[in-house]
């Protein structure tokens, strides 16, 4: 596993891409595992995300950045949608050595390592609510898993505080991925 996550995100952000490339038009308002989320809901939501990142890692404020991509970013094109989220959020990962060492966030001011940590949550955590709710295969890249769940195991305030995730659930499997789903309260049996 690379030293340094920011290494990571920009292929979870090419995985999700395929993902949403691959989901059957009839899946798109079929519901996730997040509660009130459609498929095309969680791909809004990563589109919102991705939108910010070329910002947040310039270390633009969110002050600065304002309103510019409130309400509906996808319309009726949710794989163009992402795709333009992604071309420019995959870009700005990629290059780790010209970040901000401390970006703004909607919650204050983080170290940038911590960011990109938070963003591969959000990818890997959603690349599988993704398969499930579009009906697509679930298994999810062992290195992000294993970042992913280090992180949550660490830091315990991104379970419990902000109510980012469902209260954790006991795991169907002992395999890491199974474990970190049911972490962030996701059940994996049908």
């Amino acid at each position: 596993m690379t030293d340094d996550v920011r290494d990571l995100v920009p292929a979870a952000v090419d995985r999700f891409g395929e993902r949403v490339h691959a989901v059957p038009a009839y899946r798109w308002p079929a519901p996730t595992p997040c509660a009130g989320w459609s498929v095309r809901d969680l791909v809004a939501h990563l589109c919102f995300e991705h939108r910010w990142a070329p910002h947040v890692l310039a270390g633009e404020t969110m002050a600065a950045v304002g309103d510019r991509y409130d309400g509906d970013l996808v319309g009726g094109d949710p794989v163009r949608a992402w795709d333009g989220a992604a071309v420019r959020s995959r870009a700005a990962f990629a290059v780790t050595g010209s970040h901000a060492a401390r970006v703004h966030v909607s919650f204050g001011w983080l170290d940038v390592e911590e960011y990109a940590v938070q963003m591969l949550v959000d990818l890997t955590v959603h690349e599988w609510d993704l398969a499930r709710g579009a009906g697509l295969d679930e298994h999810l890249d062992p290195a992000c898993v294993a970042a992913t769940l280090a992180y949550l195991r660490t830091d315990p305030v991104m379970l419990d505080g902000p109510g980012l995730f469902a209260a954790p659930v006991a795991a169907a499997e002992a395999d890491p991925q199974a474990r970190l789903l049911a972490l962030t309260g996701r059940r994996t049996g049908r």
